[in-house]
């Protein structure tokens, strides 16, 4: 008997239908319903058609180790993907690379441009500076013979006048203030494209603590070992600077990290804080502000749900920093 008629047989024989298993492994029907027909296009490769088959196989109560050695001596492709490439970045992201590029000498003028006009200004506030102190400084001579009485007063002037000098105070740093989001994705190990419930991302920022952005449920949380991690990315739409970021969750308990980053790409975006064991309110205060675009909320633990199951879920997402 084939994979597929062994696993529909013991689906039948357990009385659940496509849609059951699809609600208790996350898989989705019509990739069920072609493994049955041992049909695995939709899987993605072996890689992921493996972790469906053996999560099929779990809750319709059949051993997958015999199924998985079946499917790698029938339907193993002659090049088989492996774990790292099948996290890669999806392609769509290296094409935004190569345009974001091709914005390289372009944006080197800008910044050539910038440094330009500084330079000036600097030049030109110093220069007014020393001819400033040139006059305020300066007594003539006939006025120091003819007014001897009053010369110790005179003397006293130009030297009060460096410290009423605005350019001699520091500089205040002005409060962190609330930066407005631009857009919310759902995120994924690959990228934009492989990310949980995309249809409910807006959800992360509505406020509401009854309609929340959730993630797919699993029945583990490392993920059913179907996953490395699952998220949000934030678009703050331009680069700023980010001091503070917190997170209204559904539920305690997950592990997360915060990355930042200008580009889109898992392996860029570099972590500036995490917490685990994580209550219902998060707030990451970093210890260096970030310059970034990017703000990608990811989990790498799960916190329990009410169904026994396990799943993220983000409601408010509030960052605040310097535009």
């Amino acid at each position: 008997m084939s994979i597929g008629a062994t696993l529909s047989a013991a689906r039948r024989h357990a009385g659940l239908s496509v849609a059951d298993v699809s609600q208790r492994t996350r898989v989705r029907e019509n990739i069920i319903e072609g493994i049955e027909h041992d049909d695995y296009a939709a899987c993605g490769g072996d890689f992921y058609a493996r972790g469906h088959i053996r999560a099929i196989a779990q809750a319709v109560g059949t051993d997958p180790v015999p199924l998985i050695d079946e499917f790698d001596a029938t339907w193993r492709s002659t090049r088989e993907i492996t774990a790292a490439e099948a996290f890669q970045p999806s392609m769509p992201l290296r094409r935004s690379e190569r345009r974001r590029v091709r914005l390289a000498p372009v944006l080197a003028v800008v910044v050539l441009a910038v440094l330009g006009f500084a330079s000036y200004k600097f030049v030109s506030g110093a220069a007014r500076t020393q001819r400033t102190a040139a006059v305020t400084t300066h007594i003539p001579p006939r006025h120091q013979a003819s007014v001897p009485a009053v010369a110790g007063s005179a003397s006293s002037t130009p030297s009060a006048s460096p410290s009423a000098s605005p350019s001699a105070s520091p500089s205040a740093t002005p409060p962190p203030q609330a930066l407005t989001v631009a857009s919310v994705t759902a995120y994924g190990p690959g990228g934009t494209g492989d990310g949980d419930n995309p249809q409910q991302a807006t959800l992360a920022v509505s406020g509401n603590p009854g309609t929340p952005w959730t993630s797919d449920w699993y029945t583990t949380p490392q993920f059913g070992d179907l996953a490395t991690g699952t998220g949000l990315l934030v678009d703050m739409g331009r680069t700023v600077t980010i001091t503070t970021v917190q997170l209204s969750l559904g539920s305690a308990g997950a592990n997360l990290q915060l990355r930042a980053g200008d580009t889109p790409v898992l392996a860029s975006l570099q972590t500036v804080a995490t917490s685990n064991g994580a209550g219902d309110t998060v707030q990451f205060s970093l210890a260096s502000p970030a310059h970034a675009r990017y703000l990608l909320i990811w989990f790498t633990k799960l916190p329990p749900d009410t169904a026994g199951t396990y799943q993220a879920s983000v409601y408010d997402i509030a960052v605040k920093g310097q535009c």
